[in-house]
């Protein structure tokens, strides 16, 4: 049994972690900056430092999510969360001698190679798309993605001079079914990148739970993480190799099942 601690619990991918490890025998404690009056959580501001050291002491893996998820974000949106607040979970799981952080990381990492209008982050080319995999140079379409490149670069650091585990989850558009449906039929919407991008619930449920369990046959691990979409360009190659990862759902046969 392990102690895990979550921090952004109470957003999208927070209540999947929570879901996802209901029926384990693993601890976890939720963190989230704010109350919510559906999860217990502990307070956290991630750019505390010394508060983050605190509530993670006695945990054996992180799981950090926290961040502001938005690609439109200036600078200064993400600087303090997303990159100041990184390097304070990577600072306090070397000071509490955690076994592994799983860092949620995202697409826009590499989206520029796919990107429509430099304007909007979340379009895309019309014609062919090169798959890119995670050995791919990251090519960030917006803030929000360079932001999340340091966070991989400093768990990467991590990883060879701490001697602490560490798996980078590349995570696509977390959607349901209903809000693919929408989303698709929505004309401000490009369609394209929410097929491409979709990943279902049970899709990252079952990600989150393997980049948090396997047994790692390298260190660090870099994966996309969409679900199994005939529209995709994210290679879930190195996902299934190193973290056995099956994705179950496909953007176009739930939009198919849909309309018949």
């Amino acid at each position: 049994m392990a102690q895990l601690a979550v921090t952004g619990a109470t957003g999208n991918v927070g209540r999947q972690v929570l879901a996802a490890f209901e029926s384990t025998d693993h601890q976890l404690t939720a963190i989230s900056r704010t109350n919510h009056e559906d999860i217990h959580t502990q307070l956290l501001d991630v750019t505390d430092r010394n508060r983050f050291v605190e509530l993670t002491e006695g945990h054996d893996i992180l799981l950090h999510l926290a961040a502001n998820p938005s690609p439109d974000a200036e600078w200064d949106a993400v600087v303090g969360p997303n990159i100041e607040g990184t390097y304070n979970a990577y600072e306090a799981a070397i000071r509490n001698g955690l076994d592994r952080v799983v860092f949620a990381s995202t697409n826009h990492v590499v989206n520029m190679y796919a990107v429509g209008d430099s304007a909007d982050p979340e379009s895309t080319k019309d014609g062919p798309i090169e798959a890119l995999d995670a050995d791919t140079p990251p090519l960030a379409d917006s803030y929000y993605g360079v932001s999340k490149i340091t966070g991989e670069a400093l768990g990467n650091l991590s990883a060879h001079r701490e001697d602490i585990e560490v798996v980078n989850l590349r995570l696509g558009w977390l959607q349901s079914a209903d809000q693919l449906i929408e989303n698709v039929a929505d004309p401000a919407v490009d369609t394209r990148f929410a097929k491409a991008m979709f990943l279902s619930p049970r899709d990252c449920r079952q990600a989150i739970l393997a980049g948090t369990t396997t047994e790692l046959s390298e260190n660090p691990v870099t994966a996309n993480v969409v679900s199994r979409n005939d529209e995709r360009f994210l290679s879930l190659t190195e996902t299934h190799q190193q973290l056995g990862y099956q994705p179950r759902d496909n953007a176009s046969e739930l939009l198919e099942e849909a309309d018949s």
